[in-house]
């Protein structure tokens, strides 16, 4: 790989969360787990004129492989709607080593389990390789609790991000996009909802600090209504993880029609009802007819 010498801004992860941060909305980052997801989002994308971050965990790296990854990539950038690639979540130090190798357009580095000083000197010793390849990083300060598909639950509970904090975190690591824990969880909220668990107060301070430069992104969606959404849009967020949201809906038509469809009737009818479940969640988040 060869340095891009005008890196950062030159990325694609970047550009499109840029756009949103100039323009006031968020874009969807959808996990996608097989080549139905690939392609609804893409399907939504080019309907919509919306862009878009196809997710996926480090779990795709290994059940897939490789080619699978390039597959993804080609098949994102082929669109006629700018659509990057995210690697979600990347925990082990050789899954680092092996994203790197690959054509992501931005890693996600969990170090959260690690202490503030840990978290920083990991953080920034990747965002110095990842130059090389032009790949973007994002990275959890504090610890988001709970765990989902493909990301293991560490329980050691969460930690609140700072807000005072964020101002010297993100130029010690030099990551490129944020994710911060304000009450936010992975997999599910208690009873009361996301409504009660999420401290906004402290999400707008953070967003105050840091999010004209440093675009935040936010973990712990389901269940969140359109509204809460759009608060945490208001309060700087650009980058909103979207997994059972979207997938839910996908996920019943195929456990329904299983055993009456043929596999391509029943994926062609899959792959549209989740298309449609995530051009509704992107006019939710301001991103339809931004291209």
């Amino acid at each position: 790989m060869v340095t891009d010498t005008t890196y950062p801004a030159s990325n694609l992860t970047g550009r499109i969360l840029n756009h949103a941060n100039q323009h006031h909305y968020a874009v969807g980052a959808y996990n996608c787990y097989n080549n139905d997801g690939v392609v609804a989002v893409i399907r939504a994308a080019e309907r919509k004129r919306s862009p878009a971050i196809i997710q996926l965990f480090p779990w795709t790296m290994h059940f897939q492989g490789s080619q699978f990854i390039r597959y993804v990539v080609n098949a994102a950038h082929a669109a006629s709607i700018p659509i990057a690639v995210h690697l979600d979540h990347c925990i082990k130090p050789d899954d680092v080593d092996l994203a790197l190798t690959l054509p992501f357009d931005s890693i996600m580095v969990d170090a959260s389990a690690l202490d503030d000083d840990a978290n920083v000197r990991y953080c920034k010793a990747v965002v110095d390789r990842a130059r090389a390849g032009n790949i973007t990083i994002e990275a959890e300060m504090g610890r988001i609790e709970g765990g989902e598909d493909g990301l293991p639950t560490v329980d050691m509970g969460a930690i609140m991000t700072h807000p005072k904090s964020v101002e010297a975190f993100v130029p010690r690591t030099g990551v490129h996009f944020l994710a911060p824990s304000f009450g936010n969880i992975h997999g599910g909220y208690l009873a009361g909802g996301a409504e009660n668990a999420w401290d906004l107060e402290r999400l707008a301070a953070i967003g105050h600090l840091v999010s004209t430069t440093t675009p935040l992104a936010l973990h712990g969606t389901y269940p969140v209504s359109d509204e809460l959404f759009q608060k945490a849009i208001a309060c700087g967020v650009r980058k909103i993880n979207l997994n059972r949201t979207v997938r839910d809906d996908y996920s019943e038509s195929v456990a329904s029609n299983a055993r009456s469809l043929e596999l391509t009737q029943l994926k062609s009818q899959a792959v549209e009802v989740y298309a449609r479940s995530i051009e509704r969640m992107m006019d939710v988040l301001g991103s339809s007819q931004r291209y």
